[in-house]
């Protein structure tokens, strides 16, 4: 069984915010897997056991907080018995441009306070993330009041699009691996890019 989770804050208040993208990434997929969420015990997460070509797919989101995420982590995990490895975590990323794609086999936290809480959790950073750009804010806002804002009327109308295509990104990880992945969904950003300059 495949594990992807989505971060972000639980609650009303943070529901349209930037730092919420991962949340709607899989409310996303489990709308298309038709995966009813609910709490799993003793968590500290809502999560939903689905199938997309024959593979299954645990569906979760962390209510623990962005910044204690791998304490749900690491617990679901050890519930189901899934190895690291077979984990994709979908997370906001200010160092990418509004909507860019980019997955990864592993790395740093990148200074993502939900991934560093997941690393710390587990020991290591062995595990599959799918960042979806978000953007820096202009040099008068703070990066923690800019990740907590909601997106402009602008990026609005594309989040349907980009939200789209990362849970696609997603299924694609789940039934294919990660090389098949990244070379289809981080080639594709540099496809699109180069179309723009000409």
């Amino acid at each position: 069984m495949k594990l992807i989770v989505g971060l972000g804050n639980p609650g009303f208040l943070y529901a349209g915010s930037r730092h919420n993208i991962g949340f709607r990434v899989i409310k996303s997929l489990a709308k298309q897997l038709q995966v009813p969420l609910r709490r799993q015990h003793l968590c500290h997460a809502l999560g939903g056991i689905g199938t997309y070509e024959r593979t299954k797919i645990l569906l979760a989101l962390p209510l623990t907080y962005m910044n204690l995420s791998g304490k749900a982590v690491r617990a679901l995990l050890e519930k189901e018995k899934i190895h690291p490895s077979q984990m994709l975590v979908i997370y906001d990323d200010v160092d990418l441009e509004f909507g860019r794609l980019k997955i990864r086999a592993q790395g740093s936290d990148g200074g993502h306070r939900g991934i560093s809480s997941i690393i710390e959790e587990l020991g290591h950073n062995s595990f599959c993330r799918l960042r979806i750009g978000i953007g820096r804010p202009s040099s008068r806002v703070p990066v923690a009041e800019y990740v907590l804002g909601a997106f402009s009327k602008t990026q609005q109308r594309e989040l349907p699009r980009i939200i789209e295509e990362a849970a696609d990104c997603g299924k694609n990880w789940a039934t294919d691996g990660i090389t098949k992945a990244m070379n289809t969904w981080n080639e594709r950003i540099k496809r699109e890019k180069l179309k723009r300059r000409e």
